[in-house]
């Protein structure tokens, strides 16, 4: 877990507590969905598989998550945004997140889909092939 100090793990300026911290915790959720995939991406980074689970859209939701330890999520790079604001339903985020397995570094690269169900912002699924560098 990220000291109060330090920056969120998703690349905004601000600390964890205020940034993903918030929609992690259940105190807040993430009005956008490029908020929401910078908070998932934070989840990931931090091994918070209870709240990607509970981020997923229900329909496409897996049984269960399980994370590589020895994969570390280091960077969220957001290419583009559709919608996916405040106050619409649907959205769209592209994103590559960077990672370190090892010595080895790589990215994934995903065109997400992200809808808002029950009045919270949910990560739907990949609209086209997930590309692994």
């Amino acid at each position: 877990m990220p000291t109060p100090a330090l920056p969120c793990p998703c690349g905004l300026p601000a600390a964890y507590p205020q940034c993903c911290g918030r929609f992690h915790s259940g105190a807040q959720q993430a009005p956008t969905a490029e908020l929401l995939m910078r908070s998932r991406f934070s989840a990931f980074a931090l091994g918070d598989t209870a709240y990607l689970l509970r981020s997923w859209h229900p329909g496409t939701r897996p049984g269960r998550l399980d994370l590589d330890p020895g994969q570390r999520w280091e960077r969220l790079e957001i290419l583009a945004t559709e919608r996916g604001g405040m106050f619409e339903t649907e959205g769209s985020v592209e994103f590559r997140a960077h990672y370190r397995e090892g010595r080895h570094t790589g990215s994934l690269h995903e065109h997400s889909a992200f809808s808002r169900e029950a009045g919270a912002w949910v990560y739907v699924g990949p609209l086209s092939p997930v590309d692994f560098d």
